[in-house]
């Protein structure tokens, strides 16, 4: 996207650089990656990262007015009501698809999400990228003057609060056989929390421990990376429930997954944001309906998602309460590789401690009909990544 950054950087590349470069980073996270980390990031130009910070700032300020807070509640149900809710969501995510209208690119919002993302992993991508490629001193994949060590200070601080590290923990479910376990190993080196298994998590009356070298600690915060639909859906058997009253702090909030997810879609409205619909509010489907894509609510990671629909197909969906019809985006060939142009989609990262923040970012590049592996596989130069762009004054 950057010409001359583009030409030199495909001109330098090679295949033992790129070997070096991904076996780095297995031997920095123990595990083997389920997800395939790109040949190249991603080169922003100044016009395209100003309408994605745009974008965002007029996004995260609708998420921040009173009727979305009310609207939002919704989503929500009652036999889902997890105590200790608080005012915003630590973790913002917001994906866009990169689009060109004319001779321009532009962002299309594809979702967001009020949960985690692979934070500690990607700062440890983006150092790689350096140590192993050329990339210029005047770029940056940070925004608001951050760095790496800013970045993790106020993501340690979001975590922790006043707790001691050993009485926060990263939850999520088997752990060991979810694809984003390499980001768990990096939150432990870099911010040191434990990652536990839910199914090994005791309560005892309001509290919660976990064990450590046969001893047993109490448990003060929780990060949650936990999907409640995939607690339900698997139903795994817990020493606790989430609707407990319990002494402990979430981070974030289970509610937020919901609330401020594809449920919010519909809700959102500007320049960069495709009409959406709930499925279960519309009387008539749109005339052009071969322009939409369906989705479920509370999907993950892109299951779910049918790209070709028709009337017939709505018609047969008994609940339709839990999918929304989004305007499809036509995602732009725009990274030159030695076999093709790539497509991306860039997530704006935001923390929210005080006010929120937009830190750093994330990049996914395919060469098929859909982000993700079984849409890509046998390609080259797509899968996880990151954006650079050039450093602007706090």
């Amino acid at each position: 996207m950057v010409p001359e950054l583009r030409k030199k950087y495909n001109s330098e590349f090679t295949e033992k650089k790129y070997n070096d470069f991904v076996n780095d980073l297995l031997a920095s996270t123990i595990y083997q990656l389920d997800f395939r980390v790109s040949e190249t990031p991603l080169f922003l130009t100044k016009e395209l990262t100003e309408k994605l910070i745009k974008a965002s700032e007029e996004i995260v300020s609708q998420l921040q007015s009173e009727e979305f807070k009310k609207k939002s509640k919704s989503a929500v149900p009652a036999e889902l009501s997890v105590h200790n809710d608080d005012n915003h969501p630590s973790f913002l995510q917001i994906d866009y698809a990169i689009c060109k209208e004319g001779k321009e690119y532009v962002p299309r919002l594809i979702e967001l999400q009020g949960f985690p993302t692979t934070y500690c992993f990607q700062a440890l991508k983006s150092e790689k990228y350096r140590e192993y490629f050329s990339i210029p001193d005047n770029l940056t994949s940070y925004f608001n003057g951050m760095n790496k060590r800013s970045y993790l200070d106020l993501l340690s601080s979001i975590l922790l609060g006043d707790a001691d590290p050993e009485n926060v923990i990263l939850l999520e479910i088997d752990p060991e056989h979810q694809k984003s376990r390499s980001d768990f190993i990096c939150t432990k080196q870099m911010i040191g929390i434990d990652t536990v298994n839910i199914s090994e998590v005791l309560k005892k009356g309001k509290k919660l421990f976990y064990k450590k070298n046969g001893k047993e600690i109490p448990i003060k915060r929780i990060y949650n990376r936990v999907i409640y639909n995939e607690l339900i859906k698997k139903n795994i058997r817990l020493n606790f429930k989430f609707t407990d009253k319990l002494d402990i702090e979430w981070v974030d909030h289970p509610s937020w997954f919901m609330r401020i997810s594809k449920h919010s879609l519909p809700f959102l409205k500007g320049e960069f944001i495709p009409v959406t619909y709930y499925l279960s509010e519309l009387d008539k489907y749109p005339d052009d309906i071969e322009n939409f894509v369906l989705k479920p609510l509370y999907s993950f990671s892109g299951s779910g998602v049918i790209l070709d629909i028709n009337v017939e197909m709505l018609d047969k969906i008994n609940d339709k309460s839990n999918y929304i019809l989004q305007r499809k985006v036509e995602y732009a060939p725009l990274i030159e590789t030695p076999d093709g142009y790539s497509m991306a989609e860039i997530r704006m990262i935001f923390f929210w401690e005080h006010r929120p923040l937009l830190v750093n970012n994330l990049v996914r590049m395919s060469k098929g009909k859909m982000m993700g592996v079984d849409f890509n596989k046998n390609k080259t130069w797509v899968g996880s990544s990151v954006a650079y762009h050039h450093l602007t004054k706090k």
